[in-house]
């Protein structure tokens, strides 16, 4: 049976490999083995097969949903007699501790910005918005380091909403894996992208005193 009846039908969908791999549509590789092994992470075993049989079918569904975006926000700015909006396309990649997230989200950059139509693509992980340490010692949440209490919510979706809403430049907040810490002096900017990427725990989280949407 065809999972692909209507989108209205059903929240999710379940393939094949082999029937999800064939809508890939000749789409090439662009990805080197050298260029994989860089991307991947540590102990994590992903050959270029996966990335063309997973990865390559995801990033033409995706660039078909932003060239969609795309051209409705052309239509709009005409109809409404304006200049072309800055805002970019915006994927959430969540899941828990040491799934592939980082991975995933690495490769589908670094695919998606080989598409001609959009290839100024950001990466951001949302752990620069854990508090800082001394905050969730305060808060007495350092324990609970990683769950959305002890994540800087406010600072998460001003953030979004800035991109969102095309500022010529917005900085990010650093994590450091080494002292375990938000980074006090560094900092990523974003410079209205084509697409962002925001990958973490808590992305897609529900119930929120601020709900996040990133549509």
């Amino acid at each position: 049976m065809n999972p692909i009846n209507s989108i209205q039908d059903a929240l999710y969908f379940a393939f094949q490999r082999e029937h999800w791999a064939e809508l890939r549509k000749s789409v090439p590789l662009t990805l080197s083995l050298a260029e994989l092994e860089k991307l991947r992470g540590m102990n994590e075993k992903l050959s270029l097969d996966e990335v063309t049989d997973i990865y390559l079918p995801l990033s033409r569904l995706l660039n078909l949903f932003v060239g969609s975006k795309q051209q409705r926000g052309l239509v709009l700015d005409k109809f409404l007699e304006q200049k072309a909006s800055p805002g970019p396309y915006i994927i959430s990649i969540a899941g828990s501790v040491a799934v592939g997230k980082s991975t995933t989200a690495r490769i589908l950059q670094t695919l998606l910005q080989r598409w001609p139509e959009h290839p100024k693509v950001d990466l951001v992980t949302t752990d620069g918005f854990l508090y800082p340490l001394a905050d969730l010692k305060r808060k007495g949440l350092l324990q609970r380091k990683g769950f959305p209490e002890s994540y800087d919510m406010k600072m998460l979706v001003e953030f979004i909403s800035a991109v969102k809403a095309g500022q010529k430049e917005i900085l990010a907040p650093l994590y450091s894996h080494v002292t375990y810490d938000r980074c006090h002096d560094e900092h990523q900017a974003i410079r209205q992208p084509d697409i962002l990427i925001l990958e973490g725990l808590n992305v897609l989280q529900t119930g929120l005193d601020t709900p996040i949407d990133t549509r």
